[in-house]
């Protein structure tokens, strides 16, 4: 097995393989819906990892377009249970990212949370006990949207204040469980206005092509992920 640390105590279970089995769950910004060269940050990172001569994890991709958190932990298990093609084996490690769609407004800017807050926060809590109870989880926040875009078909507002708060009370639900959290809003909100939109589709929430490639290069840079590229199995 190999073990996997860092100072926010994330440890992989050891395990007697070449490679870390990983699937990713979550909404659109799993499935890499706007990247139509490569497929989003998932679909690069799994091309990334299948390139010669040494073929890394093997990852799965297991977005769903308009998934809220109670969606995503639906399926969960079932998800994670399914995935055990490499003898028979369940997954080593989970990647979250939900929880923009549930910070929507419907029918007017200040229409009804999509999920309200509170219930969100249970939500939102429920899911990381369950996905930690079957393995070690990762969790990739949300993408900052454009309001000037919004509505987005014709219903749905998005706003940067609720994606804040939401995006906030998962930030303090993964710490507290020691999860690591890739805070990709406050990132994006750090770099100006136009470089942010520069990086959204013409629907002012989904990333386009070059949203996705940094999208990339931000969860390549994060420590969690660096740590799990450098991971060296240990048979024992």
């Amino acid at each position: 097995m190999t073990a996997l640390a860092d100072s926010t105590s994330f440890h992989l279970r050891l395990v007697n393989y070449p490679s870390l089995k990983v699937v990713a769950l979550g909404d659109s910004l799993v499935y890499g819906f706007g990247d139509y060269e490569g497929g989003g940050w998932v679909e690069r990172l799994r091309r990334q990892w299948m390139m010669p001569p040494n073929p890394g994890h093997v990852l799965y991709n297991l977005g769903v377009r308009g998934d809220r958190t109670q969606q995503v932990a639906q399926r969960l298990e079932d998800e994670f249970r399914n995935r055990g093609e490499l003898r028979n084996r369940v997954p080593d490690l989970i990647i979250l990212s939900v929880g923009v769609n549930d910070s929507a407004r419907l029918a007017r800017p200040n229409g009804r949370n999509y999920t309200e807050f509170t219930n969100f926060e249970v939500e939102m809590s429920a899911l990381l006990d369950r996905a930690q109870q079957l393995c070690p989880v990762l969790f990739v926040g949300m993408v900052p949207v454009n309001e000037e875009k919004m509505p987005f078909l014709e219903c749905f507002y998005y706003n940067l204040g609720d994606q804040y708060r939401y995006k906030e009370a998962t930030k303090q639900a993964c710490q507290a469980r020691e999860i690591p959290y890739l805070d990709i809003f406050d990132l994006w909100m750090g770099r100006s206005t136009q470089w942010m939109r520069s990086r959204l589709t013409e629907d002012g929430l989904h990333p386009n092509v070059l949203g996705y490639q940094s999208l990339l290069e931000d969860v390549f840079n994060w420590e969690a992920i660096q740590k799990l590229m450098s991971a060296k199995i240990i048979t024992i």
